[in-house]
């Protein structure tokens, strides 16, 4: 999977509506919990980074990966926001 097929499944997910969905749980708690959240994840990876294995690094990366789709989410940031200022960092 692509992060841009991460980035359609949370849309997917809030499209839905779902109230089983962990990303529209996260959402309906508000901007602190997602920031939270986003906190949390990436100082576990810092620490496994630091003193973990790969595989741990690798997995908490994919937890700060989903948490920072899902911040942007919550404040209408688009990919193409994102990648039109990655543009500009060349």
């Amino acid at each position: 999977m692509k992060i841009e097929d991460l980035n359609e499944i949370i849309n997917s997910r809030i499209k839905t509506s779902n109230k089983n969905s962990y990303t529209n749980k996260l959402l309906k708690q508000g901007p602190k919990k997602i920031a939270q959240k986003f906190g949390e994840e990436a100082s576990e990876l810092i620490i496994d980074f630091l003193k973990g294995s790969k595989k741990r690094t690798i997995e908490e990366a994919v937890d700060v990966i989903y948490h920072l789709l899902v911040l942007l989410k919550s404040k209408k940031i688009t990919m193409n926001e994102i990648y039109k200022e990655l543009d500009k960092r060349r």
